[in-house]
């Protein structure tokens, strides 16, 4: 990174400041009843909206026409599952967990939080019946790749919060680093890495992955859009050509 004080760095922290600007114009305009807007993060982590989609990497953050998948074990969708995710003692439980393993491997927060909501609805005891256990439901091979010796030690250690979000981020940051998509990584998540390598790299060809993903992802732009003046500063609005 270029710490020099020539033009180019002035251009720079001119489109930045602009690109806030923009941000925070537009989240100022949405309403709930009329509020469109598309987005997807790239494999840096940066979010990027408009208010159409620009291509086929846009998908609906929010729309008249669009909400929220239901997440296992709750019946609130919509507004009312974002409300529980900011209210609910299980999920506040484990915010400092989250922000923790953000901070550790790089994974947004609230990607972790969409994750978690989607697996585990906030459980931590949830076992799978392939064995999956814990709020980001880590099988015993994940644990093995991912986890720290010490954390390995421990009995029942996946079904402890903290190493369970820590073992989930740190393998969806290599997922994530290997296959640079944060869709196909959480196909990877589901389905394995080898159903993505098969799919050359993309989303696989399988329903319950492809739904997975999908309610994930859907889940998290939400949170993002919710966030979205307190994270202005990471995102950027894509501007499209006026009709």
């Amino acid at each position: 990174m270029s710490h020099g004080r020539g033009p180019t760095t002035r251009g720079v922290r001119l489109r930045k400041r602009l690109a806030l600007s923009i941000a925070v114009a537009f989240a100022a305009k949405l309403t709930p009843a009329h509020a469109e807007l598309w987005g997807y993060v790239d494999a840096d982590g940066i979010a990027h909206f408009a208010p159409t989609q620009v291509d086929g990497r846009f998908q609906p953050v929010m729309s008249p026409l669009s909400g929220i998948q239901r997440v296992p074990g709750k019946t609130d969708h919509g507004q009312r599952m974002l409300t529980w995710l900011d209210i609910a003692p299980e999920v506040k439980a484990v915010q400092p967990y989250l922000r923790e393993a953000a901070a550790a491997t790089g994974v947004d927060a609230e990607l972790l939080k969409a994750i978690i909501a989607v697996e585990s609805g906030f459980r931590p005891a949830a076992v799978s019946p392939r064995g999956a256990s814990g709020l980001m439901q880590i099988t015993p091979v994940t644990a093995q790749r991912y986890a720290t010796a010490e954390e390995l030690r421990r009995p029942l250690h996946l079904l402890e919060p903290r190493t369970n979000v820590m073992i989930g981020a740190r393998m969806l940051a290599d997922l994530t680093r290997r296959f640079g998509r944060l869709d196909a990584a959480l196909a990877a998540w589901n389905a394995g890495e080898g159903a993505v390598r098969r799919a050359g790299g993309q989303m696989p060809d399988i329903d319950e992955t492809q739904a997975h993903v999908h309610l994930v992802l859907e889940l998290y732009w939400a949170l993002l859009q919710r966030s979205f003046g307190a994270r202005a500063r990471q995102l950027t609005m894509v501007a499209t050509p006026l009709e």
